[in-house]
């Protein structure tokens, strides 16, 4: 599906907004971020874990939404009552669902016989998210919804000050070699990032990359900070 250019900017802005609204009828919100409350409870969606691989007819998917039915399914492989290692990616692929139903559900309700990579029956969702389309536009704008819904950057910088006493970015690098040396994994996350993580009930990956966008986590060699003491 084609959709609109959106900055970064202004798919921040669209989170901030919803939290606002939700903020204002259930309470300020805290980490984590209560995003299947939202999902259900605010936005009235219904929530589902279902096989999507049989629903679909795809191996890759890991979400789907159903815009007229107002219905969200996310795989059984991500259901954290049955895979409680899975909760990050849980949390994020709701967060990711939400983000179609904010930036996109437009698309759907200006055209009710919008065309998705299905044909236009009832019984098939209007946007399912694959591994294998991550790189497309709607499904990056998704990505970046639930990334800024989940790590809101007021509350990092908060989580980050209450735990280090200040706003200072962490010199990651030499962190990062080591981690890379040892498990061959550029992307392995540092500690810091697993801890942020464990807070906001993220996966480690998601937080690293939202601290790399504030500079709180700088993976260049600098200067010595109150880290290195």
């Amino acid at each position: 599906m084609k959709v609109d250019y959106l900055k970064k900017e202004q798919i921040e802005t669209a989170t901030l907004e919803l939290i606002q609204a939700y903020g204002k009828k259930y309470g300020e919100v805290s980490i984590p971020v209560p995003v299947e409350e939202m999902l259900e409870c605010h936005l009235g969606l219904g929530l589902e874990y279902g096989d999507l691989k049989e629903a679909t007819g795809f191996g890759d998917v890991l979400g789907a939404t159903w815009i007229k039915d107002r219905r969200v399914v996310i795989d059984t492989s991500l259901d954290p009552t049955e895979y409680p290692d899975q909760e990050g990616r849980c949390r994020f692929t709701l967060a990711h669902e939400v983000g179609h139903w904010q930036l996109h559900r437009i698309y759907f309700e200006i055209d009710p016989l919008q065309r998705t990579i299905f044909d236009t029956k009832d019984s098939r969702p209007s946007i399912v998210c694959r591994r294998s389309s991550s790189k497309e536009p709607i499904e990056w704008q998704a990505d970046v919804f639930a990334s800024y819904l989940l790590m809101p950057t007021h509350l990092i910088e908060a989580a980050w000050r209450e735990e280090h006493g200040s706003s200072v970015a962490y010199q990651a690098a030499a962190e990062i070699t080591a981690l890379a040396q040892r498990f061959g994994d550029e992307r392995t996350t540092t500690g810091i990032a697993r801890r942020m993580a464990a807070r906001f009930k993220t996966s480690g990956q998601a937080m690293q990359i939202r601290l790399k966008d504030l500079q709180l986590i700088n993976a260049s060699a600098s200067a010595p900070t109150i880290f290195d003491a």
